[in-house]
């Protein structure tokens, strides 16, 4: 298996979680997380190692990235598993499964590259190099099978991990935040890239609100200590290390439980807001360059998730040179404080959890065990 960052290691965790009770003795390795260790998963190499996203961000990467896929492919290739499965992370894994496809060896894709969204054309790709494609959307299992790929729809693993209806005292209580307060929690990302792209325009409007509102609290959850080390730089950096801020190790659900409003990161992040059925802001920044070339290579007119699966624009995105911190604070701001647009958000993010649900794990491990051959 291959997961290439946090999101990907949480989401492979939850099919880990359903195959493991069925394979006790299988060994299962390549590159995760500490949520696939939980389960067993033995990581060849640091996660972190494909961490990287914008074009230009990944080619100054890309002999590190590249050896390494090589010297996976040459491990297996030599072993033979069972199967190969490649959680999200499709530059790295649909290049690596379709040579492991070609040498016979059954492969699996979880989560599918946004096709629907840009870059259509890899569906041909993806016939060669998967043998059975796990989708987390309803639409996706209808575009893919008209392909000829064989699919399976899952469901969301994020729709089991999140309950339908969050505590939001004892998320306060967890953080230490009175329960009476008003927050804010302001989702960066997780990648060292993200950050040093997102954070200043993120914590300048959060000084903004906090002028407006001294009363108002800012939680920050980083993904980990590297991470958190590199925010407080760059905070230095921008002139905005006398905010206060409650930034935690990990949390991020905690965090967005506990808020009024979130300002998030596009990415799956903001789908993980929309099942805790929050009001938010979706921003994004990234290099000049990617953003350059990226603009001009979508289908939709939405970035975010929950605007995706509405199908219209249910919260603000605010991309690039969009998002500065005033009007980032500005948007923000009319999140926090309009009851009918939080009630409106209430109805439609429930409807849109209750779509996402299912029993990932076990229907992903069945899916699994199918492509191998091991009756469950």
């Amino acid at each position: 298996m291959v997961a290439g960052e946090t999101s990907g290691d949480l989401l492979a965790s939850r099919l880990l979680s359903g195959l493991r009770p069925q394979l006790p003795d299988a060994h299962m390795h390549g590159i995760g997380g500490a949520n696939m260790a939980q389960h067993g998963f033995v990581a060849d190499w640091p996660m972190e190692k494909l961490a990287v996203r914008g074009l230009f961000e990944v080619l100054a990467h890309y002999r590190e990235i590249k050896g390494i896929q090589n010297a996976l492919r040459d491990k297996l290739l030599v072993e033979r598993p069972a199967a190969f499965i490649g959680v999200d992370a499709p530059d790295f894994n649909l290049g690596l499964e379709m040579q492991l496809k070609e040498a016979g060896i059954p492969t699996m894709h979880f989560i599918s590259p946004s096709i629907w969204a840009w870059r259509g054309g890899r569906i041909k790709k993806i016939a060669r190099a998967v043998s059975h494609m796990l989708v987390i959307f309803p639409f996706e299992e209808i575009i893919y099978r008209e392909a000829g790929i064989p699919a399976t729809y899952v469901g969301h693993p994020l729709a089991e991990v999140i309950a339908l209806q969050s505590d939001v005292a004892a998320a306060r209580k967890a953080l230490n935040i009175a329960e009476n307060a008003r927050v804010v929690a302001i989702l960066p990302g997780s990648r060292l890239s993200e950050l040093k792209y997102n954070s200043a325009a993120f914590i300048g409007a959060a000084r903004i609100l906090a002028k407006r509102d001294p009363q108002l609290q800012f939680v920050v959850p980083m993904a980990g200590e590297r991470q958190r080390e590199y925010f407080a730089q760059l905070l230095v950096q921008a002139g905005l290390n006398d905010m206060p801020l409650h930034v935690t190790n990990g949390q991020s659900h905690t965090a967005i439980a506990a808020a009024d409003a979130v300002l998030v990161a596009s990415g799956t992040a903001t789908l993980e807001v929309a099942l805790f059925k929050k009001p938010m802001v979706i921003a994004y920044k990234m290099m000049a360059a990617s953003w350059h070339v990226m603009r001009h290579m979508g289908y939709l007119p939405w970035v975010g998730l929950p605007n995706i699966l509405a199908r219209e624009f249910l919260v603000p995105e605010l991309l690039q040179n969009a998002a500065t911190a005033e009007t980032l604070a500005e948007a923000l701001w009319k999140q926090l404080n309009d009851e009918q647009n939080r009630a409106m958000l209430q109805l439609r993010f429930t409807d849109m959890h209750h779509t996402l649900l299912r029993n990932t794990a076990r229907e992903s491990a069945q899916a699994v065990l199918n492509l191998i051959g091991r009756p469950a």
